[in-house]
């Protein structure tokens, strides 16, 4: 700590005079400083947003300035009306930062379970718009994938692991500023064609209005949400305001964005000579009338490179956010707003528009015995897209196919020979979503130390969707008209409102501290779907009106209500800040089980030993900090939709006697119960030097049983299956490491890095039967849930030039499912993230690393008027050739062709897929201004710029077929006064 005199020193003064300044890190002014008088109360103020306070004390008096994550300073007045002070960082006092746990908080260092977190300094610096991508390669132990480079597309999170064997049961709960926000898809597979996954409506939360995200995994944290925290808890916390003078904050962005990698295809050259090949192979000398590649219908000299025709251009970003925040001791505001908006790299006019309104009031009474807290997030969101994604397209057509447009513009047909990609274009898929979350907070303090608390919250979500499928994404010459077009809309709507009074107790015993918290939960959910269709117009100017449809189909309408209610506990024990016990506990009861079955217990204990604190280590100067913790617990899993243990109905849809009938969906089962998931886990926590080094390490063994599935039914039964519990166990083990080091600090130079790593095994522990059932050829026990069974590959004829496999039943055939026994483990290894994060003078730098460890499939080749991967060239051509790839077939040879097959269903397809990815870099400078009034930041920031990877197929994230993760850059100006 440093202050520097700006005015008169010398004579003190005993009379009150005021006392200004600024506070900074050296550099930078810092906001939210708090500024105390020592030995004096109730005299403490906030610095503002440009680290400037005002107080009034003695001229002999001395301040006490702290802020979290730099050492405290103690600075004399000496009869200074203006004392500048700078703070010098402190990696120690990080472990005082208390960290969000849902129903309470608690600080870094007195946490007994296992609590990951980021904060706005990591999310502010990413060009992203959903609130997954920017959780990507920084928490140990969540796992995250980007599925479509396509705006307002989803990502697929794990927490731990796979859980459940139903694919749909493994989201983890998310929480908004204390208010459930159900993360189930909002889109309908004829709808969200474009995306690989229905769509999802975590779009709607906007990234800018996030302080902080902690992800609950193990059972001491998670348990305390019960049936809904198996698979994970992700709280999200909403930027408040801050005590100050009113602050104005306004940036603007702009960038572009492109694929990060294609693949490598073959040239025109290279085509052509596979395709001869491929006919000399086959014994033909004649090429047939239809490959218009080759029979010189097609100009044999021309080459598009149609991966950057169709999916090769360039994204456009632009982005506006404001804000005005501020307030006085006792009441404080934030209100911001924000416009997104990006283009698409595919051909033509589509855009996705994002529009976001926040707002938060804090107010407690002048004796600090009343609270309010008040938030409200509002998103619109309109997404103009193709229907269909040309990725595929593009990288498996001919490279010498005509080109998109004849010589007056116009779609281009060749006379009839091929389908222009282009004309699928005119097929879209709009969507238009709105989006509420509000909460109040209202507490009151009865006495001291016990406090009465209630959170009440709304959301509201509507959602529009619609696939055209006009008759002009058909050749003219096929004489189609509008009577074939098609029209495919989706209405979805859900609301819910939360109450959740809570009494929170704490007391000070002795050396021990005790909090006791006691809550209940009241919660209701309404859905609502109507999916329809509608084909045959008069014209295509009314395809988006179903009225005019000559026929007209109501594919689903379904209304649900969703009731939820539960108590909750906690009790914690604090023994001299070395010994700490944490018990939570959760009795949940849920609508969606039956009679009997609708209420669960669940509970966890957690422990830690801070042996820092002890004596014989207590002033040690390598070790600053030490703490052992464990947690066992159980938590629950109600992931299996409304109804299911009902006798239901819907409507037939069938006409007869103008009346429609009904008919029955499912069989109800009184015994349909709560999944069950058992949590244990260990770790090890060490900092050294001051915490300038910090280690973390933990092991983990979640056990999921009792699990909710579809048993199949025979077909006399008139149903498919029985929603019921299997008596199956499902494990995932792991260890995660993290380290944190302060590499550098001084006046000018501070760096920082982070890093994180996770390693995970998920097995099938038990599956009573699963040889006899119709599971028997998707899983085998002692492996993970998401295995792939595959032909084995044994290699290469050299003198046929076929594929071979291996005849796993010896009965002379290769043949499925009996042949087909080969696992394709495609869990990752091990994932993590490198950051970090460097500031000289006026400058900061931050890049995050991510890496994952993987396998998946690759291209596996496919017979006729197809592109493939240039590595094809080198397949067998003669007898006694040793070429990885078997002879190409024009599609007359039944051997190859077979044999063909038969690889692409292979282990021989699996290949390595790790990468390591520049994830994210901020380059930011703040500009030297005159005015303290006004602050000037530049910033570049960058998404997905480098990947190294030994992955041929494209980008070794995306899904196969789908337009692969953008790499993005923007630039902007944020303006602040």
């Amino acid at each position: 700590m440093s202050a520097k005199n700006h005015s008169r020193q010398g004579k003190s003064f005993s009379q009150q005079h005021k006392v200004q300044g600024t506070v900074t890190d050296g550099t930078n002014p810092l906001p939210g400083v708090t500024i105390a008088i020592k030995n004096k109360k109730n005299n403490a103020v906030i610095s503002d947003y440009s680290g400037q306070f005002s107080l009034t004390s003695s001229s002999n008096d001395t301040l006490v300035v702290s802020y979290i994550g730099f050492k405290t300073a103690l600075v004399p007045i000496q009869g200074r009306s203006v004392v500048d002070i700078i703070l010098f960082y402190d990696s120690t006092t990080l472990q005082e930062v208390k960290v969000n746990a849902g129903y309470y908080s608690v600080k870094e260092s007195e946490r007994t379970g296992n609590i990951s977190r980021i904060t706005s300094k990591d999310i502010d610096t990413q060009p992203v718009t959903n609130v997954l991508a920017t959780m990507q390669g920084r928490m140990a132990g969540v796992n995250i994938t980007q599925n479509t480079g396509v705006p307002g597309g989803g990502f697929d999170i794990q927490i731990r692991g796979r859980n459940s064997i139903r694919t749909d049961a493994n989201a983890p709960l998310y929480i908004v500023d204390g208010v459930p926000y159900a993360s189930d898809a909002i889109g309908y597979t004829q709808t969200s064609t474009v995306f690989p996954t229905v769509t999802s409506p975590l779009n709607s939360i906007d990234p800018n209005t996030i302080e902080s995200i902690e992800v609950l995994k193990d059972a001491d944290a998670t348990a305390i949400y019960g049936s809904r925290g198996a698979n994970g808890v992700v709280l999200i916390t909403t930027k408040k305001g801050k005590e100050g003078k009113t602050k104005f904050d306004f940036s603007a962005s702009t960038g572009a964005g492109s694929v990060t990698r294609f693949m490598k295809l073959m040239t025109t050259d290279q085509y052509l000579d596979m395709r001869r090949q491929a006919f000399r192979n086959d014994g033909i000398a004649n090429y047939p009338a239809g490959d218009y590649d080759i029979n010189g219908t097609w100009d044999q000299n021309r080459y598009t490179d149609w991966q950057k025709e169709l999916i090769g251009g360039t994204s456009l970003i632009n982005e506006l956010r404001g804000n005005i925040s501020g307030g006085s001791q006792y009441t404080q505001f934030l209100f911001s707003g924000s416009y997104y908006t990006q283009s698409t790299v595919f051909p033509g006019d589509f855009l996705y528009k994002k529009g976001n309104s926040h707002v938060n009031l804090n107010h407690q009474s002048k004796d600090g015995q009343f609270r309010l807290v008040f938030s409200a997030g509002y998103t619109i969101q309109n997404n103009d897209q193709p229907a269909f994604d040309l990725t595929a397209t593009s990288t498996t057509l001919a490279p010498n196919a005509p080109a998109l447009y004849d010589s007056s513009g116009n779609l281009n047909w060749e006379n009839g020979t091929w389908n222009n990609p282009l004309a699928n274009q005119q097929a879209k898929n709009k969507s238009n979503t709105k989006d509420l979350v509000a909460n109040t907070i209202l507490s009151y303090e009865i006495i001291p130390n016990l406090i009465l608390k209630s959170n009440f919250g709304y959301t509201d979500l509507q959602h529009v969707e619609s696939r055209t499928n006009p008759s002009t994404i058909y050749n003219p010459s096929f004489g189609i008209t509008s009577a074939n077009s098609t029209l495919y809309l989706n209405n979805s709507k859900r609301s819910s409102w939360i109450i959740e009074p809570q009494l929170n107790w704490e007391k000070e015993l002795g050396k021990g501290k005790l909090g006791i918290l006691l809550g209940s939960t009241f919660q209701q959910r309404n859905a609502s779907r109507l999916f329809q269709s509608g084909s045959g117009f008069s014209s295509n100017a009314l395809i988006y009106d179903l009225a005019s449809a000559t026929n007209r189909q109501v594919q689903m309408s379904d209304e649900t209500i969703y009731k939820y209610q539960a108590f909750f506990g906690r009790i914690n024990y604090n023994w001299n800040d070395l010994y700490i016990m944490n018990l939570t506990a959760r009795r949940d009861g849920s609508s969606r089980f039956g009679p009997g079955n609708q209420f669960a217990n669940f509970g966890a204990v957690g422990v830690a030993w801070l042996f820092s604190n002890e004596n014989f280590l207590k002033n040690s100067s390598w070790l600053s900090f030490g703490k052992i913790r464990s947690s066992y617990g159980i938590t629950g899993n109600d992931q299996i939709g409304d109804y299911q243990f009902l006798n239901t109905y819907n409507s037939s849809g069938v006409n007869y006697q103008n009346i429609i009938g009904l008919q029955p969906t499912r069989l109800f089962n009184a015994d349909f119960g709560w999944e069950v998931n058992k949590k244990l886990e260990a770790a090890l926590e060490l900092g050294f030097l001051a915490d300038k080094i910090f280690i973390t390490g933990a092991w983990y063994q979640n056990r999921s049983s009792n699990q909710l599935v579809g048993i199949p039914l025979p077909g006399t039964t008139g149903f498919t299956q029985l929603q019921a519990n299997l008596d199956a166990t499902v494990q995932n083990t792991g260890l995660e490491f993290t380290l944190r080091t302060v590499n550098y600090s001084n006046k000018n130079f501070n760096w920082t890095s982070n890093f994180n790593v996770s390693f995970s095994k998920n097995n099938l522990v038990s599956f009573p039967n699963l040889a006899s059932s119709s599971y028997k050829n998707t899983y085998r026990i002692g492996e993970p849930l998401s295995i792939l069974l595959r032909y084995k590959y044994t290699g290469l004829d050299p003198v046929t030039g076929i594929y071979q496999f291996k005849d796993e039943n010896n009965d002379g055939k290769i043949s499925s499912p009996d042949d087909k026994q080969t696992v394709i483990n495609l869990n990752p290894d091990f994932f993590g993230g490198f950051q970090n994060q460097l500031s000289y003078k006026n400058w900061k730098l931050d890049f995050l690393f991510q890496f994952v460890k993987q396998q998946r499939e690759s291209y596996a080749g496919v017979a006729g008027m197809i592109n493939h991967p240039n590595r094809f060239v080198n397949s067998w051509q003669q007898e006694g050739d040793t070429s990885p790839y078997q002879m190409h077939t024009a599609g007359y040879n039944a051997v190859a062709l077979t044999a063909q097959s038969l690889y692409s269903t292979s282990d021989a397809v699996a290949t390595d897929a790790s990468f390591i990815r520049l994830k994210t870099i901020a380059i930011s400078y703040n500009l030297p201004l005159k005015s303290k009034e006004l602050h000037c930041l530049f910033t570049i920031n960058g998404q997905n710029l480098l990947t190294f990877t030994p992955y041929e197929d494209g980008d070794p994230e995306s899904t196969i077929g789908f337009l692969p993760p953008l790499k993005v850059i923007t630039a902007g100006i944020q303006l602040t006064f």
